[in-house]
């Protein structure tokens, strides 16, 4: 090996060389020091931005985070499970209980709120357009005070109640604690009632629940949380429902979740060979309630664990003998039914995870029966035959000669519903239903309406058929519904606030925009057909609200 010896000046030269590199990095980094606290320091707060108050997006989230109360239950979590990150449950810290208030917002329903949704536009002078819309009169219009006969079911005294106790009645009670339902010792006092009690106390004559009841939100945070006890499928109807039952001796009525929110229906397919959607129970009490006729049992939506909170605590055969796990290694089952209860038709988690429509069961028939009444509109539910209705234009002067159509307010009763199912696009009313303690005098049942929603790209005329052929219609529902026509209180601007407060709202929006707009579009539809109404006969208004202006 050969070794260089390096004069004098070449070392010079190479320490020279390596203090002006250090130098430059010393400089270097000094630079990059200057400019990271530079961009670290905050403005200097202005007058102006100190003094401003919070966005209305920071007010929601604050109040919502100090309102908020953790889940009832945990049962909602799947076994574990490999897959288990490709469920949409959200956790149970961001469910945001919200108090009732004037806007009749129901605690308990947790989602976007209606400013991140929608901005500015969606709020009336600093009130969302869901308050301002429920503080209007014509939503807090005087009711005739009711009597003994008008509420449907009454707490019996504690005089009656001992003189009905027996030993049976105990041994119930211990045999009900064994199968897990909590032990019942429920008084006159209403503080010791169940949500679903109380819901079902709150029954009268006029209406099936007061929107500004606070148990109104006690029973919707109940049925969206409960712990499910046993789960069986319930008999009649053509598709799959689920019966679910609760600790405290409540039920629920579950729809599954069998296609996409955005799927349409086909063109081609005949209304009675649809299937029945979740969202669109959901979406149709939201909807009621909007209208003022508050005639639909509350409904919430909920994510369940197929595994835990139906397949492992259901007696009923017809169900546990369909369960079986997909190739995509999902769970699904397909229950026993007359329509779409097949292999080819499950209803499937993710792998777990399914989103349902837990609706609040009405009182049992031996408490409180009702009548079941076929709708003289009825479609012929052939795809051949027309009904009477269609081929007859005067049909409605029969109708009106027919109890009991021929007194009382069956008749604009009726209407109210055509307009309720006309906006949701639903063809499938057959049949409504009153309590038959009420009699005529009462209002009609809005039940079983899965098949709404289906359409919004095109509306179905003859589902108004009630109004044009008998030109009739509530004063009280005329105006509720011009006011919704109004830009500040835009129906589809108060429907998508309403349900953004659904806890599915957190996985995605319960009604698509398409849908949104198609009620706006629908409601101009049916002021439509007043007017031309009332330009051809004059008088079609019933006059619901004398001395209530």
């Amino acid at each position: 090996m050969v070794r260089r010896n390096l004069g004098p000046s070449t070392r010079s030269i190479y320490l020279a060389l390596a203090c002006l590199s250090l130098a430059l990095h010393l400089l270097l980094a000094l630079f990059c020091l200057s400019v990271l606290q530079t961009a670290c320091v905050p403005p200097a707060p202005s007058s102006s931005s100190s003094s401003a108050p919070r966005t209305d997006a920071e007010h929601h989230q604050s109040s919502s985070s100090s309102s908020s109360s953790p889940a009832a239950s945990s049962s909602n979590k799947p076994p574990a499970s490999p897959r288990e990150g490709e469920q949409h449950e959200p956790p149970a810290s961001t469910s945001h209980h919200k108090g009732t208030g004037s806007s009749g917002e129901v605690p308990g329903e947790t989602g976007t709120s209606p400013d991140e949704a929608g901005g500015d536009t969606r709020r009336v002078r600093g009130r969302s357009k869901l308050e301002a819309l429920f503080e209007h009169p014509l939503y807090n219009l005087p009711l005739p005070r009711l009597q003994e006969d008008d509420w449907l079911l009454r707490v019996k005294t504690d005089k009656d109640a001992k003189d009905e106790g027996s030993e049976e009645e105990e041994e119930e009670r211990s045999s009900s604690e064994e199968g897990g339902y909590d032990r019942a010792s429920w008084t006159g006092a209403v503080e010791t009632h169940p949500p679903w009690l109380r819901f079902h106390l709150g029954i009268s004559r006029q209406r099936l629940y007061d929107r500004k009841d606070p148990h109104l939100a006690q029973l919707t945070r109940y049925l969206a949380t409960q712990r499910i006890l046993s789960t069986v499928q319930k008999k009649g109807g053509t598709q799959l429902k689920l019966l679910m039952s609760f600790p405290n001796y409540g039920e629920a009525l579950l729809k599954p979740m069998k296609q996409s929110r955005d799927a349409e229906t086909d063109v081609n397919l005949f209304y009675f060979s649809d299937f029945e959607r979740h969202n669109a129970e959901i979406s149709a009490f939201h909807l009621d309630r909007l209208l003022g006729f508050n005639r639909i049992p509350p409904a919430v939506g909920r994510l369940v664990n197929v595994t835990s909170e139906i397949r492992e605590v259901t007696t009923d055969g017809r169900l546990s003998g369909t369960f079986f796990t997909s190739p995509a290694g999902n769970v699904c089952f397909h229950g026993q039914c007359e329509y779409y209860c097949s292999p080819e038709h499950p209803v499937c988690g993710r792998p777990h995870a399914l989103e349902v429509s837990l609706a609040a069961m009405l009182p049992d028939l031996t408490l409180a029966p009702r009548r079941s009444w076929r709708s003289p509109w009825r479609r012929s539910y052939s795809r051949t035959k027309r009904a009477p209705w269609e081929n007859q234009p005067n049909y409605c002067d029969t109708v009106k000669q027919t109890p009991p159509y021929s007194h009382g307010t069956r008749l604009v009763d009726l209407i109210d519903m055509t307009i309720l199912d006309f906006l949701m696009s639903n063809m499938d009313r057959h049949h409504y239903e009153t309590f038959e303690k009420f009699g005529n005098e009462t209002f009609l049942l809005h039940l079983d309406n899965g098949r709404a929603f289906g359409r919004h790209s095109q509306d179905e005329p003859s589902i108004l058929a009630p109004l044009t052929q008998c030109c009739r219609i509530r004063r009280s529902t005329l105006l509720r519904l011009h006011l919704l026509s109004r830009p500040e209180l835009r129906l589809s601007d108060v429907m998508r606030e309403s349900l953004a407060r659904d806890p599915l709202a957190d996985v995605a929006p319960l009604l698509s925009e398409p849908h949104l707009a198609a009620l706006d579009r629908r409601l101009n539809t049916v002021l439509t057909e007043v007017s031309t109404c009332q330009a051809s006969r004059g008088d079609v208004v019933y006059d619901d609200m004398e001395g209530k202006d």
